[in-house]
């Protein structure tokens, strides 16, 4: 069974906020501006994000509710979300234990449709994951409706609340100046929206669709330590050590439920891995230079595009800067969203053309999962 993508949308809450912004909206620790907020700034290459937040720190959206948004925005003439046969959904920042996400995106959608509802929770290639149970479910014949969708309110993480306590720590601010660097890293990288694809067991009658030729997720987590994480804390032998392993007190007093990551494992292996499993996909499918007229990455930030053109020259597929497609920039670092957000820009672009194939590129930190999918434009 063929696979297109027919549909796409997006919802990002609210205006565009530019780096001077940010700290009105995430506030500022202890009342003192960062002091890695420009030093991290000047890598990322992000000009402007979203956040889901009003300038006194009030939450405008959830994530549940920008999800909703984004996949009524696939609503047209020619579908309505009653005719969805599942609903795959991926999120780095669940606003819920239970139930899970994806449900909680249903209730909200409301309607008169019951369906299969499935959930991905985790980082970046959740959406990944999502897209590729979507293809499944069409491909094996049991779905010809399928919803992949992607939510996030990463300024959930980022709010200086959360740094208070141990900002106070006067003992661990002498030994580093700037606040938990590994926790505080990551406030000026991640930001909030939503954004969906309609998959169909048939092309648009109207317009063009993208065929999904195949979607490859790979795990490296035998072999590496958890590099982002939250809800726990990492110990000096790599190990992390879950919330319900600490007190109350110490859920605020260690920050146990800040967003982390451990630079030096980013450093160290995130686009090697990635450049590696590039290449056996490579291998796998036949896919050449040549081949690849549009390259979707997810970058972190803009410091690794560099990194990985070299290791593309490295494993044999060079792609020139004119072949890549990128909105970080203007976006911001969207996590889970941001496959979808790539997906979604290029498609009401107008800068597709039929026979064109787009290489979906997904690096997840996390502890070093990769995303990869490859679409023809019909």
């Amino acid at each position: 069974m063929t696979v297109y993508i027919t549909q796409t949308s997006h919802f990002f809450p609210n205006e565009p906020v530019s780096n001077d912004e940010m700290e009105s909206y995430l506030g500022m620790v202890n009342g003192k501006p960062s002091l890695a907020r420009r030093i991290v700034l000047s890598k990322n290459g992000i000009k402007s994000r979203y956040y889901a937040l009003d300038k006194e720190g009030h939450v405008t959206h959830t994530s549940v509710q920008m999800a909703a948004n984004a996949i009524h925005g696939l609503e047209d003439e020619h579908f309505s979300i009653d005719d969805a046969d599942v609903l795959a959904y991926g999120t780095a920042s669940p606003e819920y234990v239970m139930p899970s996400p994806g449900v909680m995106v249903h209730g909200e959608l409301g309607g008169k449709n019951n369906m299969e509802v499935v959930s991905f929770q985790g980082s970046c290639c959740t959406s990944m994951q999502a897209l590729k149970y979507a293809w499944m479910s069409i491909q094996s014949g049991v779905a010809s409706n399928v919803i992949c969708a992607a939510s996030e309110r990463m300024s959930a993480w980022m709010n200086s609340n959360y740094f208070k306590v141990e900002a106070e720590n006067i003992e661990k601010l002498q030994k580093r100046p700037i606040l938990a660097f590994e926790k505080e890293f990551l406030r000026w990288m991640l930001s909030d929206g939503a954004a969906a694809l309609l998959l169909r067991d048939k092309p648009s009658a109207e317009g063009l669709s993208l065929k999904v030729e195949w979607v490859e997720l790979c795990s490296y987590a035998n072999e590496k330590e958890t590099c982002m994480y939250a809800g726990g804390d990492k110990r000096e032998d790599g190990q992390v050590d879950g919330w319900a392993m600490f007190s109350g007190e110490d859920w605020l007093k260690k920050s146990i439920f800040a967003l982390k990551q451990d630079t030096r494992e980013l450093g160290a292996n995130i686009v090697e891995l990635g450049g590696e499993f590039l290449r056996k996909i490579a291998k796998k499918h036949n896919m050449k230079s040549e081949d690849i007229d549009w390259l979707l990455p997810h970058l972190s930030s803009m410091f690794f595009r560099e990194q990985i053109k070299t290791k593309l020259d490295a494993i044999g597929l060079p792609i020139g800067d004119e072949h890549w497609f990128i909105n970080l920039p203007r976006i911001g670092n969207v996590a889970a969203v941001s496959a979808l957000a790539m997906v979604d820009d290029i498609f009401h672009s107008g800068k597709l053309q039929k026979g064109q194939h787009l290489l979906m590129m997904i690096p997840e930190s996390a502890r070093f999962s990769y995303g990869y999918a490859f679409l023809t434009v019909c």
